[in-house]
């Protein structure tokens, strides 16, 4: 019988290497790994050296798996290879690691080419030296002095900001690196979403077939696999399309889809690889996006002001509402952002940003919790002759009353906005708690206070607008002589 031949050499980082080297891979499932079309789909841009790579699929989509598998491919065939993993905390991005690990102590050969050391969460070549593959938080800090020649990014829609991949890309440079991103759909306005959206609308060239999109842009390449239509979400052959996955089926999915426990939020953003919120969000993306208007208060024309009070954590926040011929129109809100590093907020610096309101539009009432800021009102009413109408904000009857009555104008289309960005972020943290008596109040989505998490959960400029709304459309009627009479749940607060 003739010798069998030999398969002929095939030149590294090239797709066909890059298949045949995967199917030498063995999962802590016994078999050998298999990639699939659209996993080529998703190493090809790595492979051919570019420099930013994003890869958005719906959860459960394998995509961590083969990333892990590619960090090893990396170190085997890169001098003196470094791939930092990060993730939104370091157990997160030890998911990655760990699957690196079963590779290796399955399949054959592979303990000969790399070492463990799961204690310090590393892995090193054995042919090629180097840092080889190490696991990192998502902290700028810790991550500071990494010189990576692949730098990994997992779910980055959990981090807190892209601080950490702005990092790793500016150090790219020096070893001619690259920089991979793997996540699903995370929530609307997170800094996530706007750098995809930024990525899909600034492609030079995009390509739609079915459910994927291929964006290449200027030394960056994104293949994102997500659901055309979030109303096509209970359609799950063409969810199923979102999920290129062979092992995902339409029968898996529709058990899924049919589950109890199943969340329409979670449902979008996890197998739709839809930017969604959880369904108890207090408003959704459409039904603030439905009371936008192209237009702005009249300068010189007088304005109510909701205040936000807060000095050490979350924002104090201003809200300017003018009431028009047709509806009330929320103007762009003065937001004040705390040093957050255990000192206060100076009051100087509410001054100044009321003083800009002011100046353009005369405040005649201030809408706030005086205990929290008795100073700030006796400096309206005595220096700016602004009446100060006393509310908590903390009080769940008086916050009730804010919500109703904010949803109220939202639906009956009399309460607008001009498209101010920071409103509308803080508008769109804000979750519907249930209170007693069938009631609701606008509430953070975490108590948390930790500072990585502190601008997911700031609600402080939708407050302030509630409160002042409110105000504006249950104004106690004026006698025809003398002061207010006495008004439930308001205390109006004059100049001697």
């Amino acid at each position: 019988m003739p010798a069998a031949r030999k398969p002929k050499p095939q030149q590294p980082f090239t797709v066909e290497h890059f298949k045949r080297y995967s199917g030498h891979v063995m999962l802590d499932t016994g078999e050998f790994f298999v990639a699939e079309p659209f996993q080529l789909e998703v190493v090809k841009p790595i492979l051919a050296g570019t420099k930013e790579v994003w890869a958005i699929l719906p959860e459960g989509n394998a995509k961590t798996t083969l990333m892990a598998l590619y960090a090893l491919y990396h170190c085997d065939y890169t001098v003196s290879p470094w791939v930092p993993i990060a993730a939104s905390s370091r157990d997160q991005a030890e998911i990655m690691a760990r699957q690196a690990y079963e590779m290796i102590r399955h399949s054959p050969g592979m303990t000969d080419r790399f070492r463990i050391y799961e204690g310090y969460r590393e892995i090193r070549s054995r042919r090629n030296g180097g840092r080889g593959i190490k696991v990192y938080a998502a902290d700028k800090i810790t991550a500071d002095g990494v010189i990576p020649t692949l730098a990994m990014c997992d779910e980055g829609h959990r981090m807190p900001d892209m601080g950490l991949y702005r990092l790793w890309r500016g150090k790219l440079g020096k070893r001619n690196g690259q920089i991979v991103m793997v996540s699903t759909a995370g929530e609307p306005g997170s800094e996530f979403e706007e750098a995809r959206d930024r990525i899909r609308d600034r492609a030079t060239k995009r390509t739609v077939r079915g459910a994927h999109i291929h964006c290449v842009g200027s030394g960056l390449v994104m293949n994102e696999w997500k659901l055309a239509d979030s109303r096509q979400a209970s359609d799950i052959r063409k969810v199923k399309q979102a999920n290129p996955l062979k092992s995902i089926t339409v029968t898996t999915l529709t058990e899924e889809f049919k589950s109890p426990t199943m969340d329409l939020g979670d449902w979008l953003r996890l197998k739709c690889n839809i930017p969604a919120r959880s369904s108890n969000v207090a408003i959704t993306d459409a039904e603030w996006d439905a009371a936008y208007v192209d237009d702005e208060i009249p300068a010189g024309d007088h304005v109510d002001l909701g205040i936000d009070v807060a000095w050490k954590h979350d924002t104090f926040a201003m809200a300017p509402l003018w009431e028009g011929p047709d509806y009330f129109l929320l103007g762009a809100p003065a937001i004040l952002t705390p040093p957050r590093d255990g000192s206060m907020l100076h009051p100087d610096e509410v001054k100044v940003a009321f003083e800009k309101i002011h100046k353009r539009n005369p405040v005649d009432v201030a809408v706030m919790d005086m205990e929290r800021g008795e100073d700030i009102a006796s400096w309206l009413e005595t220096e700016h002759g602004v009446v100060v109408i006393d509310r908590s904000a903390q009080g769940t009857a008086l916050a009730a009353e804010d919500y109703e009555s904010f949803m109220e104008g939202l639906r009956s289309d009399m309460l607008k906005h001009t498209g101010h960005s920071g409103l509308r972020a803080h508008v769109l943290h804000a979750i519907a708690r249930s209170l007693p008596g069938d009631k609701r109040r606008f509430d953070r989505p975490s108590q948390s206070r930790a500072r990585k998490k502190q601008e997911q959960r700031v609600i402080d400029a939708l407050t302030a607008a509630a409160m002042v709304y409110h105000f504006a459309t249950h104004r106690p009627e004026e006698p025809e002589h003398g002061l207010v009479g006495e008004v439930d749940d308001y205390r109006i607060s004059m100049v001697a």
